[in-house]
């Protein structure tokens, strides 16, 4: 019951974004050890105006 729960957790956080910068820090960990990270704030304001930048409907 509980792994299920904690299944279901992570896809929530995933799906949300909730997660997004632990997994961009485990990707920078493991391909670009010679540069330093975003720190948090950085990372969710680059996420957001990449998000929300330009033209984003269809007429």
């Amino acid at each position: 019951m509980f792994s299920k729960f904690k299944i279901f957790w992570r896809m929530l956080r995933r799906l949300s974004g909730d997660d997004a910068y632990e997994r961009y820090l485990r990707h920078h960990a493991a391909h670009h050890q010679d540069e330093t990270p975003l720190s948090k704030a950085a990372f969710f304001k680059q996420w957001q105006d990449e998000k929300w930048n330009g033209i984003k409907r269809c007429c």
